[in-house]
């Protein structure tokens, strides 16, 4: 995270720290609602989901208990 924020800091620095901040809090959310997050079929039968946390994609993974966060990146990259 404190390279996003280096990143974004020059630009807007409130907005940098709200977009840090936001991230951070998502694996709490998950820990409360693991399956919260839309399904991704196609990596079945691994249980991969995702969450929007404004313009940035999570994807993790549930196995068992645990939660996996995969991947993290802003929606308009080239994926």
């Amino acid at each position: 995270m404190a390279c996003l924020y280096e990143f974004l800091a020059p630009v807007n620095k409130p907005a940098a720290e709200r977009t840090v901040q936001a991230l951070t809090k998502a694996p709490t959310i998950l820990l409360n609602n693991p399956r919260i997050g839309e399904q991704l079929f196609q990596f079945e039968p691994r249980e991969v989901r995702r969450i929007l946390i404004g313009e940035y994609e999570v994807r993790y993974e549930l196995k068992d208990s645990i939660i996996y966060v995969l991947r993290l990146w802003h929606t308009r990259e080239v994926r």
